[in-house]
């Protein structure tokens, strides 16, 4: 069966995702034709192998419930545009990283608050900048 560019390209998008979630790294990386991540709200970029696999150890070391979820696949001619949300455990990363005062704090809507103030903030300034 021949596929076109457009399942080749949606078959490679959902890979990716999905050896992520697997926490096959390797078959991630075989995903790319150069690594890189650019976490928006963050600002962060992982650029190459060496930066990109420094980023999925520190981010499943940190978050290791963390799953991606497809939410839909936009085609163009120059590739595809993918919408996904991450998801995992913030009250267990909260009582981590803050200790007694993360048991108590949770994700309160000051904290949710704060956290989408800051992703908005982030990519808008992205968009921005990117001139979309």
């Amino acid at each position: 069966m021949v596929q076109t560019l457009r399942e080749r390209r949606e078959a490679l998008v959902r890979e990716h995702m999905e050896s992520e979630n697997r926490h096959d790294y390797e078959a991630t990386l075989d995903t790319f034709g150069h690594p890189r991540y650019e976490i928006v709200p963050t600002g962060d970029v992982f650029d190459g192998e060496e930066a990109v696999r420094r980023y999925f150890e520190d981010s499943r070391t940190a978050f290791p419930d963390q799953r991606n979820e497809l939410v839909a696949l936009h085609h163009t001619d120059a590739g595809v545009i993918v919408e996904h949300h991450d998801e995992f455990s913030f009250h267990r990363w909260a009582r981590q990283a803050l200790g007694p005062v993360g048991l108590v704090l949770g994700w309160t809507p000051i904290v949710r608050g704060a956290v989408r103030r800051k992703a908005a903030a982030r990519l808008e300034e992205f968009t921005g900048a990117s001139g979309a």
